[in-house]
């Protein structure tokens, strides 16, 4: 099976959805034997030669100032969709519902593949964070939703998050597909740990509390500071260690401070060593991620993974399969109720343990299992697309725009290899009369040549008298 993998983001840039998309290339060709290519916009100084699969960066905009550091992707760069589609692949899968998805849509209409498309995160809240004017946010998030639409087979991954693609305006059908995790289960050494985490201030016997992620508020940043000032007050000893970057990070740095509790706080900035961030995930005693943005919180069986309980809020979508007190800790959604459970269950590392160890158990889920039934469901897509399933989907405005563009596309990219081959011939012809005039020029010295002998011997036979 050839599968085209496509996102709006990849390395350098690394964030969740970078991480499904590589560990679905790495256990797809693993494991299913499966030939991957992986389209993304261009960022400047990446090199994707190391990698086992061919990247296609095609042209992007530097939007990294107003999209904390992403790039906006050109889908209609002919030359870079032909790649792609020269690829032939059997599936095209989009990982996100802007660039990548109308690519993936132009690359149906000229391959015939089917589209799968996978909703990872509330994107509206992004676009209404960084589009300022109102009617053109909208505009967005319809066009968002149009795009997903036109997808052959849409996936979630969760519960709660195909509800927030629902009330958005979408109208088709969903499967959930969970993400997996691509820690391995179990606590890092005793050894690591501590190399890991040698230069920070972690008392022994001081709860430590972790949060890895993004460093912007509406992942809910603000309710671990001001609970924390609370446990403070309340006379509890502890050290909270965020590991990120993000808009928010110095605010957020300074709020610290404002509440005086800055001197608990450790702000480690990105860590990319993925054994580092095992080493950190075993090494604190709670998880607390207090989002109800996420759509499935990768973060949280990450900590599981490592044995690690999170403290999460009521009907998040990062609290499905958790149940209260087993596998992790559901609060309501302020800073009082995470308080008032730090303070009751901080201390009793005991109990903390045993209940990260339920986590590790009953919440983990591996990436080898997770592209498994991924590939098991492309195969029924294949057959699907096979019995013209999708070909009945009722069409709008924007897929015959598509289609008009591919065909387009196409053609350009038809006279581009005309034009190739033509110069080709015409290189490989001029080199033949190059050639071939060297050869007359030879010709021509030797017939110069003979003449001048010829001309000297009848010069002397004359003088001779014999001619």
């Amino acid at each position: 099976m050839k599968v085209c993998l496509l996102n709006d983001s990849f390395p350098p840039v690394i964030d969740g959805v970078v991480n499904v998309m590589m560990n679905y290339a790495d256990y797809l060709m693993k494991d299913h034997d499966a030939r991957v290519m992986v389209g993304t916009p261009a960022y400047p100084g990446a090199d994707y030669s190391s990698y086992a699969y061919p990247v296609v960066a095609y042209p992007s905009l530097d939007t990294a100032a107003v999209t904390n550091g992403y790039r906006t992707g050109n889908p209609f760069s002919g030359k870079n969709v032909s790649r792609l589609a020269d690829f032939a692949p059997d599936i095209i899968h989009s990982h996100c519902p802007a660039s990548a998805t109308v690519i993936a849509r132009l690359l149906r209409e000229v391959t015939n593949a089917p589209v799968v498309y996978t909703y990872h995160t509330k994107y509206d809240v992004d676009i209404k964070r960084y589009v300022k004017i109102k009617p053109l946010a909208e505009e967005g998030v319809q066009a968002m939703v149009s795009n997903i639409e036109a997808c052959d087979d849409i996936w979630v991954v969760s519960k709660g998050a195909g509800e927030s693609l629902r009330a958005l305006g979408f109208k088709g059908e969903y499967l959930v597909m969970n993400n997996g995790v691509d820690f391995a289960k179990g606590r890092v050494a005793d050894e690591q740990v501590i190399e890991a985490t040698k230069e920070y201030d972690l008392p022994e016997g001081c709860p430590v509390y972790l949060y890895v992620g993004r460093m912007i508020t509406y992942k809910g940043l603000p309710i671990i500071l001001d609970a924390l000032k609370k446990v403070k007050d309340a006379g509890q000893e502890y050290r909270m260690v965020f590991v990120g970057k993000g808009p928010d990070k110095e605010m957020l740095e300074e709020r610290a401070k404002e509440l005086g509790i800055w001197e608990n706080c450790i702000f480690t900035g990105p860590i990319y060593d993925r054994d580092v961030l095992r080493a950190w995930n075993t090494r604190a005693d709670l998880f607390l991620f207090p989002s109800t943005f996420d759509t499935n919180g990768l973060v949280v069986r990450e900590a599981a993974a490592c044995g690690l309980a999170s403290v999460l809020i009521k009907d998040s979508c990062a609290a499905e399969g958790i149940t209260d007190g087993r596998n992790g800790f559901v609060i309501d959604e302020n800073a009082d109720a995470m308080a008032s459970l730090l303070i009751t269950i901080g201390n009793d590392i005991a109990m903390l343990r045993e209940v990260g160890s339920h986590a590790m158990d009953e919440i983990y889920l591996s990436w080898q299992d997770c592209v498994d039934a991924a590939y098991k469901r492309y195969q029924y897509v294949l057959e699907m697309k096979q019995r013209g399933v999708y070909d009945k989907r009722k069409k709008d405005a924007s897929d015959y725009l598509v289609s008009l563009t591919a065909f387009s596309m196409e053609e350009q990219n038809k006279f581009r290899k005309v034009r190739k081959e033509w110069f080709h011939d015409f290189k490989e012809t001029a080199i033949g009369m190059m050639e071939n005039m060297q050869d007359v020029e030879k010709y021509l010295d030797e017939v110069k040549t003979n003449i001048a002998d010829m001309h000297e011997e009848i010069w002397n036979g004359q003088n001779h008298g014999t001619v």
